[in-house]
């Protein structure tokens, strides 16, 4: 008979692998990467309590595990291979829990193409705590860099800003969600994969700790000035809805899993095509000038505005 923290791995993490997992009966992967390309590589954590509500749906945490790593991967412009994962949990955890969150993987596996390759399962006196290590693939020397930003590009954003931090608010009944969009924004982001935007964009990022800290990275890491046309933020209609104290945390807020890009003006037109022909909206917000490595805030009038809290920090 199998030890049992065998017999789970075999019930619910085995039907994952890959042929690169081996089925999970060895030490460590083995895969070939696409001839000629270059790997990429990241690594995101959720912890209950502090990524996710400690009674949430398994299989959502599951899916949000695999799109929080998957829009670093985006981020980047590179496709995914497959990952890595970590899962520690404390003794008498549910074998429901853990089905239900095998279940959640599976499904993001079938919808981005991605599988197993391994990882660890451990116990722990704490919370849940997962991590993901996701493996991807470029074209040599094309992958996005936060730190390519010119003075003169345009900064646009994917999709809509806010949604995530307002879902944390309704999944938590601390803001009507009628029908589910925040709540749902919130447990299942949409990592851009796919958007063919080389030799468009001289620098991207994702926004996972919230609009004004993320392009801050970017103007910092790329050494220029950024102006942030706030009335130009895309918000969705259950954002609007929300409120304006609400919309404004959204800046703040993280979680919306988003692509920051930055766009020489002359191939705007071209990015516009590519997007649309990708089904993501994408909307300009600013633009990048010489001068301190910093964000600015501006209304229609031109005029300085507040541009809300710092984001979010672990630490």
């Amino acid at each position: 008979m199998l030890p049992a923290e065998f017999s789970l791995i075999a019930r619910h993490f085995a039907p994952l692998a890959g042929e690169a997992g081996l089925g999970l009966l060895d030490d460590a992967a083995v895969f070939t990467p696409p001839l000629g390309r270059q790997i990429v590589v990241t690594a995101d954590a959720m912890v209950a309590g502090v990524h996710f509500p400690p009674d949430e749906t398994p299989r959502f945490v599951g899916q949000k595990l695999l799109r929080v790593n998957l829009s670093d991967i985006a981020a980047m412009g590179a496709e995914p291979i497959g990952y890595l994962l970590t899962v520690s949990a404390p003794r008498g955890t549910a074998d429901a829990w853990f089905a239900g969150f095998a279940e959640g993987l599976a499904a993001d596996q079938r919808r981005y193409g991605v599988h197993l390759l391994g990882g660890d399962t451990t116990s722990t006196p704490g919370p849940i705590t997962l991590s993901v290590t996701m493996f991807g693939h470029v074209a040599p020397g094309a992958a996005w860099r936060r730190s390519g930003a010119q003075p003169g590009d345009e900064l646009y954003v994917t999709g809509t800003i806010g949604d995530g931090v307002l879902g944390l608010a309704a999944v938590r009944g601390e803001l009507p969600d009628p029908d589910g969009s925040l709540a749902s924004r919130y447990r299942l982001p949409q990592p851009r994969l796919n958007l063919a935007l080389h030799g468009i964009v001289n620098a991207a990022m994702d926004v996972s700790d919230g609009l004004v800290q993320d392009a801050g990275h970017m103007a910092r890491a790329s050494g220029v000035a950024l102006r942030i046309e706030t009335a130009l933020v895309p918000v969705s209609a259950a954002g609007r809805a929300a409120g304006a104290a609400f919309v404004a945390s959204g800046a703040a807020g993280g979680d919306d899993y988003e692509l920051l890009l930055a766009v020489p003006p002359d191939r705007t037109v071209a990015l516009a095509e590519a997007c649309a022909a990708a089904g993501v909206p994408v909307t300009r917000i600013g633009r990048f000038s010489l001068g301190p490595p910093d964000v600015t805030g501006v209304g229609v009038d031109g005029k300085k505005v507040p541009l809300g809290g710092g984001g979010w920090s672990h630490f």
